[in-house]
């Protein structure tokens, strides 16, 4: 039986979005007037968005309504479940009530589900492309840090192994991994074996050893010098080559593909020289530039990557929501284009 998250589960600034601070003017405005005007009409509200997606923020948009509107315990809210799948003009929620008790909420809702929808729907679609193979979730660095809890949730549901930030995996109580940074092989004058000596002495043993190897440009000899000085206890070696660069190792095999980044020509090379030395064991990660193409295309070509880390991409491709009233005083009406549509999965929130 599928569960929503509590109300309590989530940390709002009550006050404020009930004083219409994160709130588009018009919708305060209307409350304002409405309230005046001594006029309170019964409404059925209807949310939908217009692509195929999956969607994701929804109990939190249940909690701002709990919780922020005015008499909640009057509001009627059916609603799908978080992880559902949407087909375009699907009905994702309806909300019944009084409209000057929560006309002032919109934005915010709105808000809520169009950027957790967008983060599960593009990880969706990169973990359809991994075919089974494990997806980092390592985009936070690209945006404000306030939303990495609810981005991380979002990127749960889309289907993710990991996150990179405490704060991503606070949800659902998980643990952030993470490997070693370019500033931290920087800082041991550009020694990556030094770096990960480090990370080795000082990190839990229980935190996998995975050594990030492009720090020279060249791959295949880091990966092997990282290797034959750790052994079995390397976890993994981590490709992130940058786009502007292409590695020593793919320089001989230039001229039918592009060269530059984490190519699969790259991953090759890696993939053989460890299996050459018999480092079969060791796990080779690729970021850097990844979308769900690009993974698609590496999975075509058989690609011997095991784990993709993925960033910025995941925060492409806006999905947005719209809310319309279909019917006041349980009377049919709404703008010319919308009208009711029933979604039997809507289920009622207690």
């Amino acid at each position: 039986m599928k569960q929503r998250l509590p109300v309590e589960h989530f940390k709002l600034p009550i006050d404020e979005i009930r004083r219409g601070y994160y709130s588009d003017s018009y919708f305060v405005r209307s409350k304002n007037i409405l309230e005046k005007d001594n006029y309170n009409p019964h409404v059925m509200m209807q949310v939908f968005q217009r692509q195929h997606s999956v969607v994701c923020g929804v109990d939190h948009a249940i909690a701002i309504l709990k919780t922020c509107a005015d008499h909640p315990e009057n509001l009627q809210i059916r609603a799908m479940f978080d992880g559902d799948r949407l087909a375009p003009w699907d009905t994702v929620m309806t909300i019944e009530g009084k409209l000057a008790d929560f006309v002032h909420l919109e934005t915010v809702y709105l808000g809520v589900l169009s950027r957790q929808t967008k983060i599960a729907t593009n990880v969706d679609r990169v973990v359809k492309a991994a075919a089974g193979k494990p997806v980092l979730f390592f985009p936070s660095r690209f945006d404000h840090y306030a939303v990495q809890a609810e981005d991380g949730y979002a990127a749960k549901v889309g289907g993710v192994t990991g996150v990179s930030t405490p704060a991503n995996a606070s949800y659902w109580g998980g643990v952030a991994l993470g490997t070693i940074p370019h500033a931290l092989i920087a800082a041991y004058n550009g020694d990556t074996l030094a770096a990960t000596e480090a990370f080795d002495r000082h990190i839990a043993p229980a935190v996998n050893r995975v050594a990030l190897v492009d720090f020279d440009n060249d791959c295949v000899r880091t990966a092997l010098e990282v290797a034959r000085k750790f052994g079995p206890r390397l976890y993994g070696v981590r490709l992130d080559t940058a786009d502007t660069l292409v590695d020593v190792s793919v320089l001989p095999y230039m001229g039918s593909f592009k060269p530059t980044g984490v190519c699969s020509r790259l991953v090759r090379n890696v993939r053989e020289a460890l299996d050459a030395e018999g480092f079969n064991h060791v796990r080779i990660m690729v970021s850097g530039g990844f979308t769900a193409e690009k993974i698609q295309a590496f999975e075509a070509e058989k690609t011997p990557a095991d784990v993709y880390a993925v960033g910025s991409s995941l925060f492409n491709d806006n999905v947005n929501f719209t809310a319309d009233i279909v019917s006041i005083e349980g009377k049919p009406c709404a703008k010319v284009g919308r009208h009711y549509r029933e979604n039997p999965r809507l289920c009622p929130v207690d």
